[in-house]
C-alpha cells in the first residue's frame, strides 16, 4: 500500500501547482509500482483539499513565452492531467477526505474509487461561488456518477456545504469515522482490497472510456 499525503496544511492542501506537480509526479511512479497493491490519498492537517489557492498559487510548469490565454489554459491542463493521473492509476485508490474537500479538492476526492470521510469532513461544489460553473476538473461527470443527476446538479448549483453524515446517507462517501479512526479504517479496506485475488482498479473498456 502507498499512503501519498497533501502537504500544504497551511492552506488546507490548497491546490497550488508546488503541490499538485509532485503529485502527478507520485501517482505516476506508483502506479508502475508493481509491489504497490493499493493506494491511499489524504492530507496534512485540519482539511483534505480546499481546491483551487487564488493567493499563492505556485509555479506553472513550462509557461515561457505563453499568451496571458494560453498560460491559463495550460494552467488547467495541469490540473486536469491531476485527475487524470488518479482516474488512470493500475492500483485501486482510497480517500481519506479527513476535512474540507472543496472545489477541486471535491473532485480529487470524487476521483478515487473508495471514500472514506471523517465525520469533521465536509464537501462543497464551490465553482457557482465564485460565478464559474461548478464543471470544473471533471466535477459534471464524476459526482452525477456517484450520487445520481439530480443530487450532483442541486449540490453544483448551490454551492452549498454536504456534511459527513449526508455525504453518506446520498452514497458520495461510503462510511464517515471519527477522526482519529479515519487512516486505520482506509487501511483496513486497503487490506482487504490487496488480499484480493484480481486488484486491478476497472476494466480497460472503462478506462478508455472515460479518456474520450
Amino acid at each position: 500500500m502507498a499512503l501519498l499525503t497533501l502537504n500544504r496544511p497551511e492552506r488546507m492542501n490548497s491546490m497550488a501547482f508546488d503541490v499538485m506537480v509532485p503529485l502527478k509526479a507520485a501517482l505516476e511512479e506508483v502506479t508502475y509500482d508493481n509491489s504497490v497493491r493499493v493506494v491511499v490519498l489524504t492530507g496534512a492537517g485540519r482539511g483534505f483539499s480546499s481546491g483551487a489557492d487564488h493567493k499563492s498559487t505556485g509555479t506553472v510548469p513550462n509557461v515561457d513565452g505563453l499568451t496571458r490565454p494560453t498560460y491559463a489554459l495550460r494552467s488547467m491542463e495541469v490540473l486536469d492531467d491531476v485527475i487524470l493521473a488518479l482516474r488512470r492509476m493500475h492500483q485501486p485508490v482510497i480517500a481519506a477526505v479527513n476535512g474540507a474537500a472543496i472545489g477541486g479538492g471535491l473532485c480529487l476526492a470524487l476521483a478515487a474509487d473508495i471514500r472514506v470521510a471523517s465525520t469533521i469532513a465536509y464537501f462543497r461544489a464551490a465553482g457557482i461561488n465564485n460565478g464559474l460553473t461548478a464543471s470544473e476538473l471533471g466535477l459534471s461527470y464524476l459526482l452525477p456518477r456517484a450520487i445520481g443527476a439530480s443530487r450532483a446538479f442541486e449540490i453544483m448549483l448551490t454551492g452549498r456545504d454536504v456534511s459527513a453524515e449526508e455525504a453518506e446517507r446520498i452514497g458520495l462517501v461510503s462510511c464517515q469515522v471519527p477522526d482519529d479512526q479515519l487512516l486505520d479504517t482506509c487501511y483496513a479496506i486497503a487490506a482487504r482490497r490487496a488480499a484480493a485475488p484480481g486488484v486491478h482498479r476497472r476494466t480497460n473498456s472503462v478506462r478508455q472510456g472515460e479518456r474520450s
